[in-house]
């Protein structure tokens, strides 16, 4: 086995019975159907990041990709929900049973509505909730011990909501096959044949996962929301910051949080084996031995599609269907 390649061009999330990947200028979505057929949809994509010098700053490209990202993994994972859909129907037309059907303004009511109860309550309990009780216990006059309250509670509610929703037999599948997302990223960056008896050796837990990032994210907002508080506590107001003001600029500092974290997750990726980024990146690496399971070999096989797939790789071995959109 060789050494690690110097430059990771790879990464993923997982979908309804599938996975996503994304290489140097291409998105690919490989989806395992009911009937265990594969089923693979690429379309080219460049990151803005990579075609504006501005956009490409530090800093600023963590917020940029982080946009780009979600808006590529609410399509993905619309996408993989259609397929799973078709299957759903094609059992009940199995059975005898009428499929259910929706007009599609119902269909976007229903979407608008999900989006806006999620927008909600990630605002109440990553919100609201943890200035709420940070200020019921007097904390509000002392910037740092405030954050650093406010901020536990994010990260206990996060890890709550993470645990609770593993507990779901349709989560727990989709953990599987992140597991297998980070195998085969393993697999390529050490250079490793891609055999499915080979990528299983591999672990499921990974520094660059969307789960350390968010750690950082929750972490790093402690710091840099106690500095701003005591800049504006100190120097603009003299006194100590409303709690409503407080979470409204807590609120715009959301891209530079997102930012930092970015550049910090980039860095521990390329030193994982200093002590120091090991320390950095190990409550996040932690939470993985729950948004992770051990795949199966098909789970496996479906990823690696995907990831030959977004890197151009022959991937004629496989019995995959190439879909168009």
């Amino acid at each position: 086995m060789n050494e690690k390649k110097p430059e990771i061009a790879v990464g993923g999330q997982a979908v309804i019975e599938g996975v996503m990947m994304r290489g140097p200028d291409s998105l690919a979505t490989a989806i395992r159907r009911k009937d265990g057929s594969l089923e693979l949809f690429v379309q080219p994509f460049v990151s803005k990041t990579q075609k504006s010098k501005i956009l490409g700053l530090p800093i600023l490209r963590g917020f940029v990709s982080l946009i780009e990202m979600m808006v590529i993994g609410v399509k993905t994972l619309t996408l993989s929900a259609n397929r799973a859909e078709l299957d759903i129907a094609a059992e009940e037309a199995a059975k005898g049973k009428k499929p259910k059907t929706s007009s599609k303004s119902s269909s976007k009511a229903e979407e608008l509505l999900s989006f806006v109860f999620a927008i909600g309550l990630a605002f109440l309990l990553f919100g609201y909730l943890p200035y709420k009780l940070s200020d019921w216990i007097g904390l509000s006059k002392q910037n740092l011990y405030f954050n650093l309250f406010a901020g536990g509670i994010r990260i206990a509610f996060f890890v709550l909501y993470v645990w609770l929703i593993s507990l779901m037999k349709d989560i727990r599948r989709l953990f599987q096959y992140h597991g297998a997302e980070h195998k085969n990223i393993h697999a390529y960056e050490k250079d490793s044949n891609l055999q499915i008896a080979d990528i299983q050796s591999f672990t499921t837990i990974h520094p660059r996962c969307g789960t350390s990032f968010m750690f950082f994210v929750l972490l790093i907002s402690i710091l840099i929301f106690s500095v701003v508080d005591t800049l504006v506590s100190v120097f603009i107001l003299k006194t100590q910051v409303p709690l409503l003001l407080r979470l409204g600029y807590h609120l715009l500092l959301i891209p530079l949080v997102s930012g930092v974290s970015y550049e910090v997750l980039k860095f521990s990726g390329r030193n994982i084996n200093h002590p120091l980024v090991k320390l950095m990146t190990w409550p996040g690496m932690g939470l993985q031995h729950i948004t992770t399971r051990e795949p199966d070999d098909s789970m496996v096989e479906t990823a690696l599609v995907a990831m030959k797939a977004a890197l151009k790789m022959d991937y004629s071995e496989h019995n995959v269907t190439l879909m168009q959109g």
